[in-house]
């Protein structure tokens, strides 16, 4: 048994000398590429116009219900107030807006309280702190002659007066043909 974890260390090691061997041989970017990573680029992106980055989080469709939620992030260098909901739209892939009914906390989507809104606060974020708003909907298609409905970007104009921000969606927006989306106001991002 001993001498197998002594093999198994020897790959390791003679795997890694391979591949820095590699890495030396052709570029660090074609290895990286061929294992599927990038490289920093030792640049950060610029700071959109208006101070805040809007970014795609982590969704769930657990039993037919989907959630997906989106931070905006305060890159500026002063504080950015928000308070009660952003105003958002859907495009399909083409960038074609989609006709889809958006209504605040569960807009009908679910009659479970679970993504109900409290009282709407107002939320001041600090340069680096981000904020949260989430979409709520179901995939459903209930009649095969209405297309189903798919967005791929969203569009969202985080309070009044702000310039409207764009997102090509990893996770798309599947709507099926229901066309009903909720959508939950600001909050603070737990940390």
């Amino acid at each position: 048994m001993r001498g197998l974890g002594r093999a198994k260390r020897i790959g390791v090691v003679a795997g890694a000398g391979a591949l820095v061997l590699a890495w030396v041989l052709v570029g660090c970017d074609s290895v990286m590429e061929a294992i599927g990573e990038s490289l920093p680029t030792g640049r950060a992106e610029p700071c959109p116009e208006g101070g805040v980055r809007l970014a795609e989080g982590e969704g769930n469709a657990a039993m037919g219900l989907r959630v997906a939620d989106f931070q905006l992030v305060n890159c500026g260098s002063a504080a950015y107030v928000l308070e009660g909901y952003p105003e958002i739209r859907l495009l399909d892939g083409e960038g074609r807006p989609l006709q889809v009914d958006i209504g605040h906390g569960t807009n009908g989507v679910t009659a479970s309280a679970a993504g109900e809104d409290g009282p709407l606060q107002r939320v001041t974020l600090q340069p680096g702190q981000a904020a949260t708003t989430g979409l709520l909907w179901r995939n459903l298609v209930t009649d095969s002659t209405v297309p189903a409905v798919e967005g791929r970007v969203l569009e969202l104009v985080p309070k009044p007066g702000a310039p409207r921000l764009t997102l090509r969606l990893n996770t798309p927006v599947d709507l099926g043909d229901t066309g009903k989306l909720g959508l939950s106001s600001w909050s603070a991002l737990a940390r």
